[in-house]
């Protein structure tokens, strides 16, 4: 993760970041408050005490994880009218493939769940998705050949 790279997040998305941020600065001053002065200053170095400085040390590292990302945020948008007809970030794209009808979402790596139909814009799919328009084909190479038929983009970002 290179401290120039964009994260690309939905409303919903950047506010359910904000929220886990907020959660684990709120533990981490429980912890440090409340577990802390019990097993900090021990001498020994006892299994209680490796166990808090390693949930410590991933909290931690999390909480610098989203502060990279909370800087480095930029806010998926519906696009302006004309451009609406071209799939970007946010678009939902019903595709055709081999006859049976699929529908996504291309938002960010961060929120990609395709079970909930939200695929990354990294991934071999958004990859060849992006840019294109209704109408058109595109041959996707991932372990198998597949044609996607693009039927129909629209956006309706949360």
């Amino acid at each position: 993760m290179t401290q120039d790279q964009k994260f690309y997040l939905t409303k919903d998305g950047l506010e359910k970041m904000k929220r886990e941020y907020k959660t684990l600065k709120e533990l981490k001053a429980v912890k440090i408050n409340g577990e802390s002065p019990r097993i900090l200053y021990s001498e020994d170095l006892n299994p209680e005490y490796l166990t808090f400085q390693e949930g410590m040390n991933l909290l931690e590292t999390r909480l610098v994880e989203i502060e990279n990302i909370l800087k480095n945020v930029e806010l998926i948008k519906v696009p302006p009218g004309d451009k609406q007809k071209i799939i970007n970030l946010g678009a939902t794209v019903l595709v055709e493939i081999d006859g049976q009808k699929d529908e996504f979402t291309l938002v960010g790596s961060l929120e990609a769940n395709p079970s909930a139909g939200k695929i990354s814009n990294e991934s071999p799919v958004g990859k060849a998705l992006l840019g294109r328009r209704a109408g058109e084909e595109v041959l996707i190479s991932s372990p198998v050949q597949t044609i996607y038929k693009i039927k129909k983009i629209k956006y309706r970002i949360s």
